[in-house]
């Protein structure tokens, strides 16, 4: 099992710029592969981190982006609880060049359509979308399938350790056939979300985690020293084909016993 890698910084701009390092080795990767680079996010800070690091750099290329969401909350667009509407104020109405963003049908959220539907419609602009395939293999039965794979995906870790919409104790944390899965009962409001599964943040080229500030330390002396494998962000950074990146600043990991690296 490949070991999580923590890079720790003092300030918030390393921890930006170091992310940027590793963003744009994966679009150069993915790009020289199969021509597009696909990466998830997740909202929160990390797109704040993503607007530090990447705005101004030059060897973005953003032409040849295409944004998913990791997860997100059924709200329209434009509702301020929107992950994409996060992303496009804080980052891509500030793009010279507009990637390609895929965003859950805002008909389905304005008719008011279940949870599942709009998971399922999302789950088909990843079938029809991502350019390359990873192979799950399903423990539980003994059977593998193929599911869409991602060059990267940014995740955020929320104080109670839950990452994408997985939430800890959470029975989605046992979905294995959907690749993205409806929740109607989100601890964290609002309640009705959709949200990548394990399967496929397995089948992630590479998955790397954003964490800064002091009251990260608690949750992440949990998975780091601890190894409470209930949390669903250390159930990634064992699931995972590669080591799993961890972006920190140094107050995240105050007292955490793990080793610092930087890039």
């Amino acid at each position: 099992m490949p070991f999580p890698i923590v890079y720790s910084y003092a300030d918030s701009a390393d921890v930006a710029k170091a992310v940027a390092k590793t963003v744009i080795k994966q679009q150069n990767d993915a790009i020289k592969a199969h021509g597009t680079f696909d990466i998830a996010i997740s909202g929160g800070s990390l797109v704040s981190v993503l607007r530090k690091g990447l705005l101004d750099h030059p060897e973005i290329d953003w032409a040849k982006w295409q944004i998913f969401f990791a997860d997100e909350r059924i709200v329209p667009l434009d509702h301020a609880d929107s992950n994409y509407g996060l992303t496009k104020r804080e980052l891509l109405d500030h793009l010279p060049v507009q990637p390609r963003v895929f965003t859950i049908d805002p008909k389905l959220v304005d008719a008011g359509a279940p949870s599942d539907k709009i998971a399922s419609q999302y789950a088909q602009v990843l079938d029809n979308n991502l350019c390359t395939v990873s192979v799950f293999v399903d423990k539980t039965n003994s059977t593998s399938r193929t599911v869409p794979k991602f060059d990267l995906v940014l995740l955020g870790c929320g104080p109670d350790g839950h990452t994408c919409s997985l939430f800890p104790g959470h029975p989605l944390l046992n979905e294995n056939k959907l690749t993205v899965a409806p929740i109607e009962d989100s601890p964290k409001p609002p309640p009705r979300r959709i949200t990548l599964t394990k399967p496929v943040l397995q089948g992630a080229a590479q998955i790397a985690f954003v964490a800064e500030g002091a009251g990260k330390a608690e949750i992440l002396k949990r998975i780091f020293d601890e190894h409470d494998v209930t949390l669903p962000s250390a159930q990634v950074n064992v699931l995972a084909h590669k080591s799993v990146l961890w972006f920190v600043n140094d107050a995240a990991i105050e007292g955490v016993n793990v080793s610092r690296h930087q890039l």
